[in-house]
């Protein structure tokens, strides 16, 4: 499997850039791809080093949406929480703001 076909994209959320602090970064990822890819994958393109990977499989669900309140379904895929070394970072969950900073 390609290196960059495994991981899909970085799914960005509240609870995930929470975890960025602590070197803890989420990645939608190939659903037949096992952690010892993913971890190859990470270390090949972002160049920094894995310590685990957990994935978890999350299930697709339906949801009313648009004015008409059609039932839309989702698809499930598969979600990485990959956890690197202590030092390093991944620049694309960077919110560009430190923590002694106030807006």
């Amino acid at each position: 499997m390609d290196q960059r076909s495994i991981l899909k994209s970085p799914l960005i959320s509240e609870k995930s850039l929470l975890s960025a602090q602590f070197n803890k970064y989420t990645f939608v990822v190939e659903r037949k791809a096992n952690k010892k890819e993913i971890a190859a994958a990470v270390k090949n393109i972002f160049g920094v080093d894995v310590i685990s990977v957990r994935t978890s499989i999350i299930k697709g669900r339906t949801k009313k949406a648009l004015k008409t309140r059609q039932t839309v379904k989702t698809m499930p895929y598969k979600k990485a929480i990959v956890e690197i070394k202590q030092g390093q970072k991944i620049d694309l969950f960077d919110t560009g703001t430190s923590e002694g900073e106030k807006k």
